[in-house]
């Protein structure tokens, strides 16, 4: 059998000393006008030329923090409104990560049921059948799923997990505003909708590996509301949490770690922070990926300080 996400994940995190998550969520305006230039002068249809920045743009940022971040997500959207030519830069950009060492999250918030999700399953985190064989569309090592519908739209992402050694991470607490609206609302039985996904997240868990000091199936768990996370540890003990919030959205390095479960089992991610940090800095925009590095240290020692007096 295959290793675990969570303990191939577990082992880079210790050995990097970094809970620390690379997002890769560009936008036009976030791109160095230098690459969209580049693109440019290559014959490229207007969309072929920001998705083509976006890969060069990736890759320069995956180069630049190889060897001090563990984990990249991949905010699926940006690249696919972009079409075919965001899509192929979307998967090229995962498999450059992989070369590279890098753990790799497919950020789609896949949801459906039976024979659908089933096929979200197998374009995320599987191999589909071709004429002779298996082919790979993302062949990402975990991907965010939306857990509404319940088991149906949850097991065929398990079964992934299980045969291939990959992860998911279930949408618990979420980091925007609004989250309240819904995920706050209280059940008969007390409880309040988060917690209950929260319960079945730690049940289902058990389904797939019961033996694992971590599970594959994690939680996305926002950095906003840590005393929600604070209480959701005791919940999903065995959870590895993964915490948008940090930076841009305005939670801390202290309220990221809030989750942590014996200063472990959390991954923190920062998107526009990272790479937009040359901006913040006043670099130039030729040195947009010795600025991401800038930052992605700084947000690692942060960290490392919030766990210390965690």
């Amino acid at each position: 059998m295959l290793p675990s996400f969570a303990s191939r994940l577990s082992e880079r995190i210790k050995e990097l000393d970094n809970p620390s998550v690379l997002g890769l969520d560009p936008r036009k305006e976030y791109v160095p006008n230098s690459l969209l230039e580049a693109s440019a002068d290559q014959g490229y249809s207007e969309a072929e030329q920001v998705a083509e920045a976006f890969g060069m743009f990736n890759r320069a940022i995956l180069d630049a923090l190889q060897d001090c971040v563990a984990c990249v997500k991949f905010q699926s959207a940006c690249y696919e409104q972009y079409g075919a030519a965001g899509i192929k830069v979307l998967a090229e950009s995962i498999d450059y990560a992989k070369t590279l060492g890098y753990l790799t999250i497919l950020d789609a918030k896949r949801n459906d049921i039976g024979s659908s999700a089933e096929a979200y399953a197998l374009a995320s985190i599987g191999q589909s059948p071709v004429k002779e064989g298996l082919w790979s569309a993302m062949d990402a090592d975990a991907v965010t799923i939306n857990a509404y519908l319940g088991w149906d739209g949850v097991k065929p992402f398990l079964e992934q997990c299980h045969e291939r050694g990959k992860g998911c991470f279930v949408l618990v607490r979420t980091s925007n505003p609004s989250a309240v609206d819904l995920q706050d609302l209280v059940l008969e039985d007390g409880r309040k909708v988060y917690e209950a996904m929260a319960d079945l997240v730690a049940a289902w868990s058990r389904e797939l590996d019961p033996e694992e000091e971590f599970s594959s199936l994690g939680a996305v768990v926002g950095a906003t509301w840590p005393n929600e996370a604070k209480a959701l540890r005791s919940r999903m003990p065995r959870q590895y949490f993964l915490i948008p919030g940090y930076g841009a959205q305005g939670a801390g390095a202290v309220d990221a770690v809030a989750g942590f479960a014996f200063k472990q089992g959390g991954l923190v991610n920062s998107s526009r922070g990272i790479m937009l940090a040359w901006k913040k800095q006043g670099r130039p925009e030729t040195e947009f990926a010795e600025g991401a590095r800038e930052e992605a240290l700084r947000m690692r020692d942060d960290l490392r300080e919030a766990l210390i007096n965690a």
